[in-house]
């Protein structure tokens, strides 16, 4: 009896020890995914650059011109620095980017190739939204025309206004030059919601009204494609869409006063000879989304510090370092 007694308390012992071994392994796996869901449940609040994994959406709307700079970095974001965080780039234009911006629950950000207005700062303060504006690079408006027209590969800034102008009598090339066509000029541009289209009408045109025969798209894929159909036809929008696409379409060069200067990465950086036609385009972050979402702080960080390195990749011109440490700096704060 004692010594069945002896086995059995023995063999309780064996289980009590298997049964705690087991019991420890499930704590282990447990302590890990309470980890992991705690990291991921924290990437809503923790600030950007500790070692936290981050997921989430990064959302992003506006600007059709600044469109090929962002979806590049946001794509090297996606695959070289955050693998589970999907940052989304759309191009409704600068106008209906703000307008999915400026509400409760917007995007995070809105690319504009044109500042904020002064209605739209209206409905920033109208929200108690705090909105920072980051600018990312320089774009050179840019006419462009079939690579078969050989006549009109220099034009004056005058002429340019003079093609567009409603108050103009310029109907055909040979309106500008006798030696050219006798043709009718086809204008083509963006319409209404890219602010490259607002950056031509108040700095080109000086605010006065356009030709009513000017086609305006709201892609600028239509507008190239449109362009390399029409030996006639001239247009405008960003100089990254022109060199991006140079195996269907040539640039014009423009004679500003003293001489006629191409679009160039080169020429239409800060103070260069292309300057009349040079803006900067940005992107305004929503501030309060990036205090609740570590997320969209990280991919800010990530797009300041890279800003440069994919600007001339994508057609735009390089912001002096300095200024782009500036924008980090303040960022940073936000951690």
């Amino acid at each position: 009896m004692k010594v069945r007694k002896l086995l059995l308390g023995s063999l309780f012992i064996l289980l009590l020890g298997v049964v705690v071994a087991c019991s420890n392994g499930d704590d282990e796996t447990n302590g890990e995914t309470e980890d992991t869901t705690a990291g991921e449940a924290n990437t809503e609040t923790e600030a950007a650059g500790d070692d936290t994994e981050l997921v989430g959406d990064v959302v992003i709307d506006g600007s059709g011109t600044v469109y090929p700079l962002m979806a590049k970095i946001a794509e090297e974001y996606m695959i070289n620095e955050e693998q589970n965080v999907s940052v989304e780039v759309s191009r409704a234009g600068t106008s209906a980017g703000f307008k999915k911006f400026l509400v409760e629950d917007g995007t995070d950000f809105n690319n504009a190739s044109r500042q904020i207005k002064d209605e739209e700062t209206e409905i920033v303060d109208e929200l108690g939204m705090e909105v920072k504006e980051l600018k990312v690079a320089l774009d050179g408006l840019t006419f462009v025309i079939n690579p078969e027209n050989d006549w009109a590969k220099e034009i004056s800034a005058e002429d340019i206004k003079e093609i567009f102008l409603a108050s103009s009598s310029v109907e055909k090339w040979s309106d500008l030059n006798p030696d050219w066509p006798d043709e009718e000029i086809n204008k083509y541009g963006p319409n209404e919601n890219h602010g490259t289209y607002e950056f031509f009408f108040e700095n080109v045109l000086d605010e006065e009204d356009l030709k009513d025969d000017v086609d305006l798209q709201q892609e600028y894929s239509t507008l190239v494609n449109l362009i390399s159909d029409d030996k006639n036809g001239i247009a405008f929008f960003g100089y990254g869409y022109y060199a991006n696409n140079t195996d269907q379409l040539q640039a014009v060069s423009i004679d500003f006063g003293e001489g006629a200067v191409e679009p160039s990465l080169e020429t239409i950086a800060e103070d260069g000879p292309y300057a009349d036609f040079t803006r900067p385009v940005f992107t305004y972050m929503n501030v309060d989304h990036a205090k609740e979402k570590a997320q969209v702080l990280d991919f800010s960080l990530y797009l300041l510090n890279n800003i440069n390195q994919f600007a001339g990749e994508t057609g735009f011109a390089p912001l002096p370092d300095v200024e782009v440490q500036a924008t980090i700096d303040e960022i940073k704060s936000l951690q």
